[in-house]
């Protein structure tokens, strides 16, 4: 099915359902607010500062999801031989990027009052780092290589290679010591946060993730553009 993937089309669609996620990311995004600033309760050992967790950990959790949708969509390509698996992976790693960017600004803002410092070098932040770096060469790449094929097959090993990185992030607080709590939310076992905080977290991370696909969705027809202006019918 994937050689019938026809530029134009899609970009019909994408330009029609953006605006849909747009206007749904606003009220999303409007209620997470309200419930993560107003209405959830200050924690009775980081008073207000808990605030900062409702920003932190969607933007951690989306970076990391979209950098693992893009390992998933590298290993299509080599199996399926299908350039358009690229140009998606192409599209979401900028949203992926910005949230990687500020999971570790809010985590430095966040550590102040709770750790007394700014950065520590524990397991999770540093594996968070390698994170951002395998973005940042993944993009650079791109830019780099003018053959697009070939630029096509780096990326992939990049993304493919820096998904290693992903089960470290998840796991780093079990295994080593850091300043890190272990994880609060499980899915598997009983979550120890409590539903006033569990349900703005929630909402925010909605937002978060209609936000990531407005970005996913404009950067693709920015993508099929430059393949209607090749002249090019499909991939």
């Amino acid at each position: 099915m994937f050689k019938f993937f026809e530029p134009n089309k899609i970009f019909l669609i994408n330009s029609k359902v953006t605006k849909y996620v747009l206007f749904l990311f606003i009220i999303v995004l409007s209620i997470g607010l309200l419930e993560a600033l107003v209405l959830s309760p200050e924690d009775y050992k980081q008073s207000h500062s808990v605030r900062i967790m409702y920003v932190h950990v969607p933007a951690a959790w989306i970076s990391i999801g979209i950098f693992s949708s893009i390992a998933f969509l590298s290993m299509g390509v080599f199996i399926f031989k299908n350039k358009n698996l690229s140009l998606i992976s192409k599209s979401l790693a900028p949203s992926g990027f910005i949230f990687n960017i500020v999971a570790l600004v809010t985590g430095a803002i966040w550590g102040i009052p709770t750790w007394g410092t700014w950065w520590a070098w524990d397991a999770r932040i540093t594996s968070m780092v390698i994170l951002l770096l395998f973005y940042l060469i993944y993009l650079l790449s791109w830019r780099i290589f003018d053959n697009n094929d070939k630029a096509i097959k780096i990326t992939s090993i990049i993304a493919i290679f820096g998904v290693i990185n992903v089960p470290i992030i998840k796991f780093s607080v079990d295994w080593w010591t850091t300043l890190h709590q272990p994880s609060s939310i499980n899915i598997l076992s009983k979550t120890s946060i409590h539903s006033s905080m569990l349900i703005p977290l929630a909402i925010m991370t909605a937002a978060f993730a209609l936000f990531s696909l407005l970005i996913f969705l404009m950067k693709y027809n920015t993508e099929l553009i430059k393949i209607k202006n090749k002249g090019l019918d499909r991939l």
